[in-house]
């Protein structure tokens, strides 16, 4: 049943974001109301993945190496950091269009390389797999990309401060959960 959960959770979160590229035309004529519902869908959406993501079934497929670990955390520092650049307008912000579908790229890559469970595969194997068609969706919809004014390196290096900041919240509550991300 975890699975099932899972990845209806994951087609729950991806078509209520997708719904707006998709059919603009329904979803405009919905109005504000169709936003409520499409939240509450993605909302429901993340509860499934989390629900079914903790009762499935572990089936290892692979075993990665320990040195993966270090890795991965630096990638997952980095999605942090790129989500803070949608909000603060490092030079970096001018440079890449969709901060915050690359952050979810790189921290959904960084749990791909240090779990071979099944589960995980789905889980963030999915979550790339909406990253990624996120942005052919947007691209598609509208070439044209306004890159931020005013950017600075002071930016980046503030953008960066932050995406350290959340970086240890996250680690600190991995590791209240029992999932420890720092290597012995």
């Amino acid at each position: 049943m975890g699975y099932i959960l899972l990845i209806l959770g994951i087609a729950l979160f991806a078509g209520g974001h997708w719904v707006k590229r998709l059919v603009p035309e329904k979803r405009a004529a919905w109005g504000d109301k169709g936003k409520g519902v499409l939240a509450l869908a993605m909302l429901a959406g993340i509860v499934l993945m989390v629900v079914g993501y903790r009762s499935a079934d572990v089936v290892n497929l692979w075993f990665p190496p320990a040195f993966m670990t270090h890795i991965a955390n630096l990638l997952v520092l980095i999605g942090f950091w790129f989500f803070a650049l949608s909000s603060i307008n490092g030079t970096m912000a001018a440079k890449v269009r969709h901060k915050q579908l690359t952050g979810v790229k790189a921290w959904a890559v960084a749990h791909l390389l240090v779990n071979g469970d099944l589960a995980s595969v789905i889980l963030f194997g999915g979550m790339l797999a909406w990253a990624v068609v996120s942005v052919i969706l947007i691209n598609r919809a509208n070439r044209s990309w306004d890159r931020p004014a005013n950017v600075s390196v002071k930016n980046d290096a503030i953008a960066f401060g932050v995406g350290l900041v959340l970086y240890g919240i996250v680690a600190a509550i991995h590791t209240w959960l029992g999932y420890y991300p720092f290597p012995a």
